[in-house]
Protein backbone atom coordinates (compact mmCIF):
# COMPACT_ATOMS: atom_id res chain seq x y z
CA UNK A 1 0.00 0.00 0.00
CA UNK A 2 1.51 3.33 -1.05
CA UNK A 3 0.15 6.77 -0.34
CA UNK A 4 1.23 8.09 -3.73
CA UNK A 5 -1.90 6.28 -4.95
CA UNK A 6 -4.22 8.22 -2.64
CA UNK A 7 -4.62 11.80 -3.93
CA UNK A 8 -7.50 12.68 -1.60
CA UNK A 9 -5.57 11.62 1.48
CA UNK A 10 -2.63 13.68 0.23
CA UNK A 11 -4.80 16.70 -0.47
CA UNK A 12 -6.44 16.62 2.95
CA UNK A 13 -3.11 16.34 4.71
CA UNK A 14 -0.98 18.58 2.55
CA UNK A 15 -1.80 21.82 4.34
CA UNK A 16 -1.17 20.50 7.83
CA UNK A 17 1.19 17.54 7.73
CA UNK A 18 3.44 17.59 4.65
CA UNK A 19 6.16 15.63 6.42
CA UNK A 20 4.03 12.45 6.55
CA UNK A 21 3.31 12.22 2.86
CA UNK A 22 6.27 10.02 1.96
CA UNK A 23 5.56 6.88 -0.07
CA UNK A 24 5.24 4.11 2.52
CA UNK A 25 4.01 0.54 2.89
CA UNK A 26 2.26 -1.03 5.89
CA UNK A 27 4.67 -0.62 8.77
CA UNK A 28 3.89 -1.91 12.25
CA UNK A 29 6.79 -0.15 14.00
CA UNK A 30 8.39 -1.16 17.28
CA UNK A 31 5.43 -1.56 19.67
CA UNK A 32 4.32 -5.09 18.71
CA UNK A 33 7.86 -6.35 19.25
CA UNK A 34 8.08 -4.50 22.56
CA UNK A 35 5.00 -6.44 23.70
CA UNK A 36 6.38 -9.72 22.32
CA UNK A 37 9.69 -9.22 24.15
CA UNK A 38 7.74 -8.89 27.41
CA UNK A 39 5.90 -12.22 26.94
CA UNK A 40 6.98 -15.16 29.08
CA UNK A 41 8.87 -17.88 27.24
CA UNK A 42 6.55 -20.23 25.41
CA UNK A 43 4.80 -21.09 22.15
CA UNK A 44 2.99 -17.78 21.77
CA UNK A 45 6.19 -15.77 22.16
CA UNK A 46 8.09 -18.06 19.77
CA UNK A 47 5.34 -17.84 17.15
CA UNK A 48 4.93 -14.07 17.28
CA UNK A 49 8.68 -13.38 17.42
CA UNK A 50 9.15 -15.40 14.23
CA UNK A 51 6.98 -12.99 12.22
CA UNK A 52 9.09 -10.10 11.01
CA UNK A 53 7.30 -9.06 7.81
CA UNK A 54 6.66 -7.81 5.26
CA UNK A 55 3.16 -7.11 6.55
CA UNK A 56 -0.15 -6.52 4.81
CA UNK A 57 -3.34 -4.78 5.86
CA UNK A 58 -5.88 -7.06 7.52
CA UNK A 59 -9.61 -6.69 8.09
CA UNK A 60 -9.06 -8.46 11.42
CA UNK A 61 -7.34 -5.22 12.51
CA UNK A 62 -9.88 -2.43 13.11
CA UNK A 63 -8.78 1.11 13.84
CA UNK A 64 -10.73 2.35 16.87
CA UNK A 65 -11.27 6.05 16.11
CA UNK A 66 -8.07 5.75 14.06
CA UNK A 67 -4.96 5.26 16.20
CA UNK A 68 -5.78 7.32 19.33
CA UNK A 69 -3.09 5.87 21.56
CA UNK A 70 -0.92 8.64 20.11
CA UNK A 71 -3.01 10.67 17.61
CA UNK A 72 -6.12 12.79 18.24
CA UNK A 73 -9.09 10.51 17.62
CA UNK A 74 -11.35 10.78 14.59
CA UNK A 75 -8.92 13.04 12.74
CA UNK A 76 -7.41 12.61 9.30
CA UNK A 77 -4.01 12.10 10.89
CA UNK A 78 -5.23 9.40 13.28
CA UNK A 79 -6.86 7.39 10.51
CA UNK A 80 -3.94 7.70 8.11
CA UNK A 81 -1.72 6.40 10.91
CA UNK A 82 -4.10 3.47 11.48
CA UNK A 83 -4.14 2.60 7.79
CA UNK A 84 -0.35 2.75 7.66
CA UNK A 85 -0.34 0.26 10.52
CA UNK A 86 -2.46 -2.10 8.46
CA UNK A 87 -5.96 -1.53 9.83
CA UNK A 88 -8.21 -2.96 7.12
CA UNK A 89 -11.34 -1.40 8.62
CA UNK A 90 -11.62 2.15 9.97
CA UNK A 91 -14.24 3.73 12.22
CA UNK A 92 -16.13 6.99 12.15
CA UNK A 93 -18.39 7.50 15.17
CA UNK A 94 -21.25 9.54 13.75
CA UNK A 95 -22.81 12.56 15.44
CA UNK A 96 -24.73 15.51 13.95
CA UNK A 97 -24.35 19.29 13.98
CA UNK A 98 -26.92 22.03 14.55
CA UNK A 99 -27.68 21.98 10.82
CA UNK A 100 -28.08 18.17 10.94
CA UNK A 101 -24.89 17.35 9.06
CA UNK A 102 -23.02 14.19 10.03
CA UNK A 103 -19.52 14.42 11.51
CA UNK A 104 -17.00 12.07 13.13
CA UNK A 105 -17.00 12.37 16.94
CA UNK A 106 -17.06 9.68 19.60
CA UNK A 107 -19.99 11.40 21.30
CA UNK A 108 -22.28 14.23 20.39
CA UNK A 109 -21.19 15.98 23.57
CA UNK A 110 -17.40 15.55 23.64
CA UNK A 111 -16.12 18.63 21.81
CA UNK A 112 -14.87 20.11 25.09
CA UNK A 113 -12.47 17.18 25.59
CA UNK A 114 -11.59 16.25 21.99
CA UNK A 115 -11.19 19.65 20.32
CA UNK A 116 -9.98 23.17 21.07
CA UNK A 117 -13.51 24.62 21.09
CA UNK A 118 -13.15 26.12 24.57
CA UNK A 119 -10.16 28.14 23.40
CA UNK A 120 -12.21 29.69 20.59
CA UNK A 121 -15.17 32.06 20.39
CA UNK A 122 -17.38 29.00 19.79
CA UNK A 123 -16.92 28.09 23.44
CA UNK A 124 -19.65 30.60 24.26
CA UNK A 125 -22.12 28.51 22.23
CA UNK A 126 -21.57 25.37 24.28
CA UNK A 127 -24.47 23.81 26.17
CA UNK A 128 -22.38 24.36 29.30
CA UNK A 129 -19.59 26.91 28.78
CA UNK A 130 -16.38 26.38 30.73
CA UNK A 131 -16.59 26.86 34.49
CA UNK A 132 -13.32 26.81 36.43
CA UNK A 133 -12.60 24.51 39.33
CA UNK A 134 -13.17 26.21 42.67
CA UNK A 135 -12.80 24.64 46.08
CA UNK A 136 -14.45 21.22 46.00
CA UNK A 137 -16.18 22.04 42.72
CA UNK A 138 -14.49 20.47 39.69
CA UNK A 139 -14.10 22.29 36.40
CA UNK A 140 -16.98 21.63 34.02
CA UNK A 141 -18.01 22.10 30.40
CA UNK A 142 -20.21 20.40 27.84
CA UNK A 143 -19.91 21.20 24.16
CA UNK A 144 -22.06 19.35 21.65
CA UNK A 145 -21.76 19.02 17.90
CA UNK A 146 -25.41 20.13 17.85
CA UNK A 147 -24.40 23.42 19.48
CA UNK A 148 -22.66 24.56 16.30
CA UNK A 149 -23.03 24.42 12.53
CA UNK A 150 -20.96 22.25 10.23
CA UNK A 151 -19.04 25.31 9.02
CA UNK A 152 -18.17 26.15 12.61
CA UNK A 153 -17.24 22.53 13.40
CA UNK A 154 -14.75 22.54 10.53
CA UNK A 155 -12.84 25.45 12.09
CA UNK A 156 -11.92 23.36 15.15
CA UNK A 157 -8.72 21.46 15.80
CA UNK A 158 -8.74 17.93 17.20
CA UNK A 159 -6.79 17.19 20.37
CA UNK A 160 -6.22 14.17 22.60
CA UNK A 161 -9.40 13.23 24.43
CA UNK A 162 -8.77 14.51 27.95
CA UNK A 163 -9.65 17.15 30.53
CA UNK A 164 -8.05 18.35 33.73
CA UNK A 165 -11.00 18.64 36.10
CA UNK A 166 -8.87 20.65 38.51
CA UNK A 167 -8.24 23.32 35.89
CA UNK A 168 -8.86 26.94 36.83
CA UNK A 169 -8.35 28.20 33.28
CA UNK A 170 -9.35 26.87 29.87
CA UNK A 171 -5.69 26.18 29.15
CA UNK A 172 -5.32 24.09 32.32
CA UNK A 173 -8.59 22.27 31.65
CA UNK A 174 -7.50 21.29 28.14
CA UNK A 175 -4.12 20.05 29.40
CA UNK A 176 -5.18 16.68 30.81
CA UNK A 177 -3.67 14.03 28.52
CA UNK A 178 -2.87 10.79 30.35
CA UNK A 179 0.86 10.26 30.89
CA UNK A 180 0.77 7.02 28.89
CA UNK A 181 -0.57 8.84 25.84
CA UNK A 182 1.16 11.79 24.17
CA UNK A 183 0.53 15.27 22.83
CA UNK A 184 3.48 14.98 20.48
CA UNK A 185 1.18 14.52 17.46
CA UNK A 186 -1.70 16.59 18.77
CA UNK A 187 -0.64 19.98 17.46
CA UNK A 188 -2.67 19.33 14.31
CA UNK A 189 -5.89 17.35 14.28
CA UNK A 190 -7.95 17.74 11.11
CA UNK A 191 -11.62 17.06 11.84
CA UNK A 192 -13.82 15.27 9.32
CA UNK A 193 -17.41 15.08 8.26
CA UNK A 194 -18.77 11.56 7.89
CA UNK A 195 -18.79 12.00 4.10
CA UNK A 196 -15.13 13.07 4.17
CA UNK A 197 -14.25 10.01 6.23
CA UNK A 198 -15.83 7.82 3.56
CA UNK A 199 -13.68 9.35 0.86
CA UNK A 200 -10.55 9.19 3.00
CA UNK A 201 -11.03 5.56 4.06
CA UNK A 202 -11.80 4.59 0.48
CA UNK A 203 -8.60 6.26 -0.70
CA UNK A 204 -6.69 4.37 1.99
CA UNK A 205 -8.04 1.04 0.76
CA UNK A 206 -9.94 0.37 4.00
CA UNK A 207 -13.49 -0.76 4.69
CA UNK A 208 -15.90 1.12 6.93
CA UNK A 209 -17.48 0.67 10.36
CA UNK A 210 -19.46 3.79 11.24
CA UNK A 211 -21.14 3.91 14.65
CA UNK A 212 -24.38 5.83 15.07
CA UNK A 213 -24.00 7.56 18.42
CA UNK A 214 -26.73 8.10 21.02
CA UNK A 215 -27.92 11.71 20.66
CA UNK A 216 -27.35 14.00 23.62
CA UNK A 217 -30.39 16.00 22.57
CA UNK A 218 -34.01 14.95 22.66
CA UNK A 219 -35.16 13.39 19.42
CA UNK A 220 -36.66 14.43 17.09
CA UNK A 221 -34.18 17.30 16.86
CA UNK A 222 -35.72 20.14 14.85
CA UNK A 223 -37.78 17.52 13.02
CA UNK A 224 -34.80 15.15 12.59
CA UNK A 225 -35.92 11.75 13.88
CA UNK A 226 -33.79 8.81 15.03
CA UNK A 227 -34.75 6.94 11.86
CA UNK A 228 -33.79 9.98 9.75
CA UNK A 229 -30.43 9.93 11.52
CA UNK A 230 -29.92 6.20 10.93
CA UNK A 231 -30.97 6.51 7.29
CA UNK A 232 -28.82 9.56 6.58
CA UNK A 233 -25.73 7.66 7.71
CA UNK A 234 -26.43 4.84 5.24
CA UNK A 235 -27.39 7.25 2.47
CA UNK A 236 -23.94 8.84 2.57
CA UNK A 237 -22.38 5.46 1.68
CA UNK A 238 -24.89 4.95 -1.11
CA UNK A 239 -24.24 8.47 -2.42
CA UNK A 240 -20.49 7.73 -2.44
CA UNK A 241 -21.01 4.49 -4.37
CA UNK A 242 -19.70 2.29 -1.55
CA UNK A 243 -20.96 -1.30 -1.77
CA UNK A 244 -22.91 -2.46 1.27
CA UNK A 245 -20.52 -5.40 1.62
CA UNK A 246 -17.76 -2.93 2.60
CA UNK A 247 -19.76 -1.32 5.41
CA UNK A 248 -20.35 -2.58 8.96
CA UNK A 249 -22.75 -0.05 10.56
CA UNK A 250 -22.73 -0.15 14.37
CA UNK A 251 -24.96 0.96 17.21
CA UNK A 252 -25.50 0.32 20.92
CA UNK A 253 -29.17 0.96 20.18
CA UNK A 254 -30.80 -2.29 19.02
CA UNK A 255 -33.58 -0.29 17.38
CA UNK A 256 -31.02 1.28 15.02
CA UNK A 257 -29.72 -2.14 14.06
CA UNK A 258 -33.23 -3.49 13.49
CA UNK A 259 -34.07 -0.40 11.42
CA UNK A 260 -31.14 -1.08 9.09
CA UNK A 261 -32.08 -4.76 8.83
CA UNK A 262 -35.59 -3.77 7.73
CA UNK A 263 -35.00 -0.58 5.72
CA UNK A 264 -31.56 -1.31 4.24
CA UNK A 265 -31.21 -5.11 4.29
CA UNK A 266 -27.95 -5.23 2.32
CA UNK A 267 -26.35 -2.96 4.90
CA UNK A 268 -28.38 -4.47 7.72
CA UNK A 269 -27.00 -7.97 7.30
CA UNK A 270 -23.60 -6.58 8.36
CA UNK A 271 -24.97 -4.30 11.07
CA UNK A 272 -23.13 -4.66 14.36
CA UNK A 273 -25.00 -4.62 17.67
CA UNK A 274 -22.66 -3.20 20.32
CA UNK A 275 -23.05 -4.30 23.94
CA UNK A 276 -21.01 -3.68 27.07
CA UNK A 277 -20.43 -4.92 30.59
CA UNK A 278 -23.12 -3.62 32.94
CA UNK A 279 -23.60 -3.74 36.68
CA UNK A 280 -24.33 -7.26 37.88
CA UNK A 281 -22.98 -8.93 34.74
CA UNK A 282 -21.09 -12.20 35.18
CA UNK A 283 -19.49 -13.59 32.03
CA UNK A 284 -19.95 -17.12 33.37
CA UNK A 285 -23.56 -16.82 34.59
CA UNK A 286 -26.27 -16.72 31.92
CA UNK A 287 -28.84 -15.43 34.40
CA UNK A 288 -26.98 -12.10 34.45
CA UNK A 289 -26.86 -11.59 30.68
CA UNK A 290 -29.07 -9.00 28.99
CA UNK A 291 -28.82 -10.50 25.50
CA UNK A 292 -31.01 -13.31 24.18
CA UNK A 293 -28.72 -14.62 21.46
CA UNK A 294 -31.31 -16.81 19.74
CA UNK A 295 -33.79 -13.93 19.63
CA UNK A 296 -31.18 -11.58 18.16
CA UNK A 297 -30.39 -14.10 15.45
CA UNK A 298 -34.10 -14.57 14.74
CA UNK A 299 -34.44 -10.79 14.30
CA UNK A 300 -31.71 -10.82 11.68
CA UNK A 301 -28.74 -9.69 13.77
CA UNK A 302 -25.56 -11.38 12.53
CA UNK A 303 -22.83 -9.41 14.32
CA UNK A 304 -22.49 -8.85 18.05
CA UNK A 305 -19.70 -6.69 19.48
CA UNK A 306 -19.29 -7.13 23.24
CA UNK A 307 -16.60 -5.37 25.26
CA UNK A 308 -13.51 -7.51 25.84
CA UNK A 309 -14.37 -8.14 29.49
CA UNK A 310 -17.53 -10.00 28.45
CA UNK A 311 -15.74 -12.48 26.21
CA UNK A 312 -12.86 -13.64 28.41
CA UNK A 313 -12.67 -15.15 31.87
CA UNK A 314 -9.93 -16.35 34.20
CA UNK A 315 -9.35 -19.58 36.07
CA UNK A 316 -6.25 -20.31 38.14
CA UNK A 317 -4.38 -17.53 36.38
CA UNK A 318 -5.28 -18.73 32.87
CA UNK A 319 -7.23 -16.51 30.49
CA UNK A 320 -9.87 -18.31 28.40
CA UNK A 321 -13.08 -17.81 26.44
CA UNK A 322 -16.07 -16.96 28.64
CA UNK A 323 -19.35 -18.85 28.76
CA UNK A 324 -20.97 -15.71 27.35
CA UNK A 325 -18.74 -15.77 24.28
CA UNK A 326 -19.26 -19.49 23.75
CA UNK A 327 -23.03 -19.16 23.96
CA UNK A 328 -23.04 -16.27 21.47
CA UNK A 329 -20.95 -18.32 19.06
CA UNK A 330 -23.23 -21.32 19.53
CA UNK A 331 -26.11 -19.09 18.43
CA UNK A 332 -24.20 -18.45 15.16
CA UNK A 333 -23.45 -14.82 15.97
CA UNK A 334 -20.24 -13.35 14.59
CA UNK A 335 -18.29 -11.57 17.32
CA UNK A 336 -16.15 -8.44 17.24
CA UNK A 337 -14.06 -7.33 20.24
CA UNK A 338 -13.43 -3.84 21.62
CA UNK A 339 -11.03 -2.27 22.56
CA UNK A 340 -7.45 -3.52 22.79
CA UNK A 341 -4.71 -1.14 24.01
CA UNK A 342 -7.15 1.39 25.41
CA UNK A 343 -6.34 0.84 29.08
CA UNK A 344 -2.75 1.99 29.16
CA UNK A 345 -0.14 0.02 31.12
CA UNK A 346 -1.55 -3.26 32.45
CA UNK A 347 0.66 -3.61 35.56
CA UNK A 348 -2.30 -2.91 37.84
CA UNK A 349 -4.81 -5.23 36.18
CA UNK A 350 -6.00 -3.26 33.16
CA UNK A 351 -9.07 -1.56 34.62
CA UNK A 352 -12.57 -1.73 33.14
CA UNK A 353 -11.73 -3.62 29.95
CA UNK A 354 -10.10 -6.47 31.87
CA UNK A 355 -12.20 -6.66 35.03
CA UNK A 356 -13.22 -10.27 34.30
CA UNK A 357 -9.57 -11.38 34.28
CA UNK A 358 -7.85 -8.89 36.61
CA UNK A 359 -5.95 -11.57 38.61
CA UNK A 360 -4.29 -12.76 35.40
CA UNK A 361 -3.29 -9.32 34.08
CA UNK A 362 -0.08 -7.71 35.34
CA UNK A 363 2.09 -6.92 32.30
CA UNK A 364 1.65 -5.15 28.96
CA UNK A 365 2.38 -8.43 27.19
CA UNK A 366 -1.04 -9.59 28.45
CA UNK A 367 -2.50 -7.57 25.58
CA UNK A 368 -1.14 -10.30 23.31
CA UNK A 369 -2.38 -13.11 25.54
CA UNK A 370 -5.89 -11.65 25.49
CA UNK A 371 -5.66 -11.08 21.74
CA UNK A 372 -4.66 -14.71 21.24
CA UNK A 373 -7.59 -15.97 23.32
CA UNK A 374 -10.02 -13.73 21.42
CA UNK A 375 -8.70 -14.98 18.08
CA UNK A 376 -8.13 -18.66 18.78
CA UNK A 377 -10.56 -19.59 21.57
CA UNK A 378 -13.41 -17.14 21.11
CA UNK A 379 -13.03 -16.94 17.33
CA UNK A 380 -13.77 -13.23 16.85
CA UNK A 381 -14.05 -11.75 13.37
CA UNK A 382 -11.95 -8.72 14.25
CA UNK A 383 -10.53 -6.61 17.06
CA UNK A 384 -10.74 -2.87 17.58
CA UNK A 385 -7.51 -1.36 18.88
CA UNK A 386 -6.21 2.08 19.79
CA UNK A 387 -2.90 1.04 18.18
CA UNK A 388 -3.78 -1.19 15.21
CA UNK A 389 -0.19 -2.26 14.51
CA UNK A 390 -0.38 -4.81 17.34
CA UNK A 391 -3.44 -6.52 15.87
CA UNK A 392 -2.06 -6.24 12.34
CA UNK A 393 1.15 -8.03 13.35
CA UNK A 394 -0.82 -10.78 15.10
CA UNK A 395 -3.20 -11.19 12.15
CA UNK A 396 -0.35 -11.48 9.66
CA UNK A 397 1.49 -13.93 11.88
CA UNK A 398 -1.58 -16.13 12.39
CA UNK A 399 -2.87 -15.93 8.84
CA UNK A 400 -6.02 -13.98 9.73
Amino acid sequence: MTFAKFPLALAMLAATAPAVLADTAVNIGARPFYLIDALPEGDLKDKLASCTGPFEASEFSIGHRGAPLMFPEHTVQSNVAAARMGAGILECDVAFTADKELVCRHAQNDLHTTTNILATELGDKCTTPFAAASGDQKAAAECRTSDITLAEFKTLNGKMDAANRAGTTVEEYMDGTANWRTDLYATTGTLMTHAESIELFKSLGAKFTPELKFPSVEMPFDGFTQEDYAQKMIDEYKDAGIPASDVFPQSFNLDDVLYWIKAEPEFGKQAVYLVEWSEGFDEQNAETWNEDFAALKEQGVNYLAPSINMMVTEENGEIMASAYAKAAKDADLKLIAWTLERSGPLATGGGWYYQSITPAVDNDSDYLVVLDVLAQDVGVEGVFSDWPATVTHYANCMGL
